[in-house]
């Protein structure tokens, strides 16, 4: 991307320099001329004469490619952020009202947060926190769990394991679901398992729901939202109209829970 920026400024600079140098050519005098000197005039002016004085200049100033690609990203990020707002608001039941997905603190809080994440992200684990003291300091914060197994295998069967139990003990579902992300070894569908029958299911019974085609069903759905919101990692975040990707800190997600509640007010 970098690469291409000096190429696509330097072309828009020379094009620009191009007209000018046209405009001039045609309009700098207004005394009849000969038709040898009018053909002359109105010729096209030399590009790479043109080339060069704009590569010696961005040269002579590289510090106007910085401010080029600056303006490229801003520009850029602001068209993804319309679109993701469009998107969000299209999807608006899919992403905050899934009956596949968890919930923790208040089902009928007035700030509503998703979480896309992944058992086996260091990141994930160490944001737990960040959700605990949210919840904690914010008795009408609705906190949803959107399960996005992304890093393998491991991954994938661990968060079969835990829609399987979410389905069949969904009371439980937080007090398992933190002991899972709390834990630092790297978690398997063996420990996802363990970590379910310590918080009340039968193994039977679990193992008999893991089969149910409807958890499949869940991650395909999940995942094609986060491909709609440009979601390629773990944590990201929906927060309102917004998408906040990566483990930002209990500091700017408080931020952001204000900034709907005042867009917001009850």
């Amino acid at each position: 991307m970098n690469a291409l920026i000096p190429a696509a400024a330097l072309g828009a600079v020379v094009a620009l320099g191009m007209g000018a140098a046209g405009y001039v050519a045609g309009s700098s005098s207004t005394a009849p001329v000969p038709a040898t000197s009018a053909a002359a005039a109105s010729a096209a002016p030399d590009r790479a004469a043109v080339e060069a004085i704009v590569r010696d200049y961005l040269v002579t100033n590289p510090e106007i490619m910085i401010e080029v690609q600056q303006a490229l990203e801003t520009r850029q990020a602001e068209t993804q952020r319309v679109a993701q707002t469009e998107i969000i608001r299209s999807a608006e039941n899919e992403i905050f009202n899934a009956s596949y997905d968890g919930i923790i603190g208040n089902p009928e809080g007035d700030v509503t947060i998703v979480e896309f994440f992944d058992y086996n992200c260091g990141y994930c684990k160490r944001a737990l926190q960040d959700m605990e003291a949210l919840v904690e300091s914010n008795p009408d914060l609705r906190f949803v769990l959107k399960e996005f197994p992304i890093l393998g295998p491991d991954s994938q069967r661990a968060h079969v394991v835990s829609m399987a139990f979410h389905n069949l003990w969904p009371e439980n579902y937080g007090a398992f679901h933190r002991d899972l992300l709390a834990g630092e070894a790297r978690v398997t569908e063996d420990e996802a398992i363990l970590a379910a029958v310590s918080h009340g299911a039968d193994e039977a019974a679990l193992r008999q729901e893991m089969q149910n085609p409807d958890i499949i069903a869940a991650f395909q759905a999940t995942y094609a939202l986060a491909e709609q919101l440009s979601i390629t990692g773990t944590p990201s975040y929906v927060v309102g109209d917004e998408v906040v990707f990566g483990a930002m800190g209990q500091e700017v997600l408080a931020e952001k829970i204000e900034q709907v509640r005042a867009e917001n007010p009850s």
